[in-house]
């Protein structure tokens, strides 16, 4: 078949500029280097939804000396993998973390195909296709927030986002070549990621400076286009941060559904767009600190305020001892509240 527009010869020049250009990544095989992991693969892709790859990596590091195979981490508590998870975001990836490698232990191994991957837990079309592609060399077509940028100026498409997906989508397929597919989805996320940025793309030192529509007409620092995001409400709540005179601290654990889900934190009221009611976890005496914590979900504000207690022995409710207690094991929100109420507490 002809190819009339190009796209293999663009194909192929990305590839070498990845050859000689792609970023050094711990869940990467480099070019040339291997069959990748599709265990590391598909850690590394779940981890990096709605996260940057600065805040990925430590967290990586640690997961995979922890848990190195699908098998280890499908054995694992679920409390661990929580507290490893702390502090990265989006709980519910980490439930169907544990949900998918105890599928995948149950098979015996990962999938090898879009349509199989796309059965497991927690996986979706971006991820299927970017695990078929990237482990198995599967000729997928994978698109993340990188990829689409730079398909919206290499086609110079201004119907903006979220209508422009199924298009941005489409164009994608049109370059994803049938060669090296793994390789060339790396490729073209390193290009968004390092070149064609959302700000001052760097469109001198581009592989496809050459062919760019919107580079041509001078549109490329405007593209992607986006619908204008309403401004998120705020909400308000009431932690309660308590000690034992043992030094052992006051927790709950979340419910698996909804916001900070199976987390470990603080005894908390609902979050509302009013004031809540504050009503305790338990009897005490329990201060106001004049101080709050300010969290920004992907929905909307939340503005926490702080009650702090020395609790009595005989307290009910679920302790950590002083020794058994990291901040690091709390999600982003409940290590704030702890940094503003541990002086008050002599902690």
């Amino acid at each position: 078949m002809r190819d009339e527009h190009g796209y293999g010869q663009m194909a192929a020049q990305l590839l070498a500029w990845y050859d000689r250009h792609a970023r050094a990544l711990p869940w990467r095989v480099p070019p040339g280097g291997g069959v990748a992991d599709p265990y590391r693969v598909w850690l590394s892709e779940v981890m990096l939804q709605q996260t940057t790859v600065a805040a990925v990596k430590d967290y990586f590091h640690r997961f995979t000396t922890r848990w190195p195979t699908v098998h280890d981490l499908a054995a694992a508590e679920d409390a661990d993998v929580m507290a490893e998870w702390a502090g990265l975001g989006y709980y519910a990836r980490a439930r169907n973390l544990l949900k998918c490698a105890r599928a995948v232990a149950a098979q015996g191994a990962f999938p090898d195909t879009r349509a199989g991957l796309q059965e497991l837990p927690g996986i979706g079309p971006y991820t299927s296709a970017a695990i078929a592609a990237i482990a198995f060399d599967r000729a997928e077509t994978v698109v993340d927030g990188n990829v689409e940028r730079v398909m919206a100026r290499i086609f110079d498409e201004h119907t903006p986002l979220p209508a422009a997906k199924p298009i941005l989508t489409e164009y994608a397929a049109r370059l994803t070549p049938a060669a090296r597919p793994g390789d060339y989805a790396q490729a073209v996320m390193d290009l968004g990621a390092t070149i064609c940025t959302p700000r001052a793309p760097a469109c001198g030192i581009c592989p496809w400076r050459g062919p760019c529509a919107a580079r041509a007409s001078g549109t490329a620092p405007d593209l992607p286009r986006k619908v204008p995001k309403p401004a998120k409400p705020i909400r308000f709540g009431i932690a309660y941060i308590g000690r034992r005179a043992d030094g052992a601290w006051l927790l709950e654990r979340r419910p698996d559904k909804g916001l900070l889900g199976g987390t470990l934190g603080w005894p908390c009221t609902d979050w509302a767009t009013t004031a809540p009611n504050d009503v305790p976890p338990t009897q005490a005496d329990w201060r106001a600190l004049d101080a709050e914590v300010r969290h920004t979900f992907t929905h909307f504000h939340l503005r926490l305020s702080l009650r702090v207690a020395h609790l009595p022995m005989n307290t009910p409710g679920e302790f950590v001892a002083a020794d058994a207690f990291n901040p690091r094991d709390l999600p982003t929100l409940m290590r704030k509240a702890h940094a503003l109420a541990a002086p008050a507490l002599g902690a």
